[in-house]
Order: structure tokens, then C-alpha cells, then sequence
């Protein structure tokens, strides 16, 4: 295992570290350390760097294991207004195993409103993780929680400020984008309506709507996730900062009842 960072460049491509893994599959990464990555590799592919990266529209083809990746970047459409980039995933034998478009946008040169700051206290005043387990994880090492309402190990909706414990990609520098994209995955894990003992609640998507980068390196995400028998289950979020609103993540959920929990323990939350 590293203690450096999520993911190390290898050549051309990435190797993803155990600081990565999330707890559906045992040796599965967590959808925000791909996410993130692929969100760093779009912004620094867009032609015209005065286009904003506005949507991520992620498909997660098949769980992404640690070990060798690649990023490969295709033009959809390119523009000095509107850019579409594609994005694919592969691990070390060439399958792909994760995709997401990027749109660009160029930024509003009105106003029409302003920030008003988040109606919840700062990460300062949360609630430590209550998500416990023995080895490397990226919701416990190589990302830092702090609860302002619920917890892991309660149901119904949460908020909670997320930042990055270690760099995204070794010796390089972490982006805004970077840390929205890796913190807009939790939502259906933080605001889950189902208890973790008995139920899965696998996201095959994501899309992350993104107005601005963060003002630190804090992000919250106000989450809540809707089950309703006989509908699609969806899992909401607002994105904030300590200056305001910055974007939304919303995911399809995949529902289902099993007899054994996640592959870690959640206990109850404690005051830092």
C-alpha cells in the first residue's frame, strides 16, 4: 500500500493504490477515486482553457479494481461556446471498465444573483466518521468526514464536509474539480434510507452539475435518497462550499436485500 496518494502515474497511465477502495466488491475502488481522476484528465484536456467544466456524466461499466489504469480522451464536439469530451476508463488488460462525458460551457459574463453561505455549521463544528474498518479506504484514509447532520450509521438524510486527506495523483497538485468529483459519489452512502445490515445500494451513474470550483478544500454534500416501491431508486445531493452553493450530484441506485453487510463496520459517530 502507498500512503501517498490515490492514484500513482505509471507511464502513460495510473496504478490505483488501496487508498482508493470503497466497500461493495473487495478489491473494488469507491466511484469518487475514478470519478476524480477522470475529472482531473478532462480539465486538462479541454482545447480552450476559458471553458468551464460545468457536467460529468459518469457510467460505471464494471467495478474498478486496484491496480493499472488508463485514461483515454475522445472530441465529441468542440466549440468556443459548448465542448463535449468523452472519457474511458480501461484497466491493465485494456477493458473498459468505467466512461463519463464532460461538458463545457463557457461562464455567464451577467449576474443575476449572488452566494449566500451554507444553512449548516462548517466542517470545524462536525461530527468525526463513524464508518470504521481495519484496512485502507477511501472514505476513511484517503478521505476526511466530518457529520452535520446524520451519519453512516443512521438513516435518512446527511450532511457532511468532505476533503482530501492525500494528493488525488502523487506530486501533482489537486484541482477544485478533483475534490467535488471525489466527494459527489457519497451521497447515497451518507444519506442512504435503507440500513447497511441488510441492503445494497450500488450506483451505476453519476452526474455531477459543478457552477464553481470550492474556495478550499472543503466540500459538503447535503444529501437524501428516495426509495419507493415499484420506482427507480434515485439519491440526491447539493453540492456546497463555506461561501455557498456549488453544484448537485444526482445517481441511479441499484437496490437489493442480502444478509450480510458492506465490507466494513459503521458504529456511532463521536465529537472530535
Amino acid at each position: 500500500m502507498t500512503d501517498e496518494a490515490v492514484f500513482v502515474r505509471d507511464g502513460d497511465g495510473y496504478i490505483a493504490t488501496e487508498l482508493g477502495l470503497g466497500p461493495w466488491y473487495p478489491g473494488a475502488l469507491h466511484g469518487g477515486a475514478p470519478a476524480a481522476l477522470i475529472a482531473h484528465t478532462l480539465a486538462g484536456s479541454v482545447p480552450d482553457p476559458g471553458l468551464r467544466l460545468t457536467r460529468i456524466t459518469y457510467e460505471l461499466v464494471r467495478p474498478v479494481l486496484a491496480g493499472p489504469l488508463s485514461v483515454s480522451i475522445e472530441t465529441v464536439r468542440p466549440g468556443r461556446r459548448v465542448t463535449l469530451l468523452d472519457a474511458f476508463v480501461r484497466d491493465g488488460s485494456g477493458v473498459e471498465v468505467m466512461r463519463a462525458r464532460g461538458l463545457f460551457v463557457r461562464p455567464a459574463a451577467v449576474a443575476g444573483g449572488s452566494d449566500e453561505p451554507p444553512p449548516f455549521p462548517g466542517p470545524e463544528d462536525g461530527v468525526a466518521n463513524d464508518w470504521v474498518r481495519s484496512g485502507p479506504m477511501f472514505a476513511t484514509h484517503a478521505m476526511e468526514l466530518r457529520f452535520v447532520q446524520g451519519s453512516f450509521g443512521a438513516v435518512g438524510p446527511a450532511t457532511a464536509w468532505f476533503r482530501l486527506r492525500v494528493p488525488l495523483i502523487a506530486a501533482e497538485p489537486v484541482l477544485g474539480i478533483d475534490r467535488i468529483a471525489a466527494a459527489g459519489d457519497f451521497g447515497n452512502g451518507i444519506g442512504t434510507e435503507l440500513d447497511w445490515a441488510n441492503h445494497s445500494f450500488i450506483n451505476p451513474d453519476l452526474t455531477l452539475y459543478v457552477e464553481r470550483d470550492p474556495v478550499d478544500e472543503w466540500v459538503a454534500l447535503q444529501s437524501q435518497m428516495r426509495v419507493v416501491p415499484g420506482s427507480a431508486a434515485i439519491a440526491h445531493s447539493v453540492l456546497w462550499d463555506r461561501r455557498g452553493r456549488i453544484g448537485q450530484a444526482l445517481q441511479s441506485l441499484l437496490v437489493d436485500r442480502h444478509e450480510r453487510g458492506p465490507a466494513a463496520v459503521v458504529t456511532s459517530g463521536e465529537k472530535p
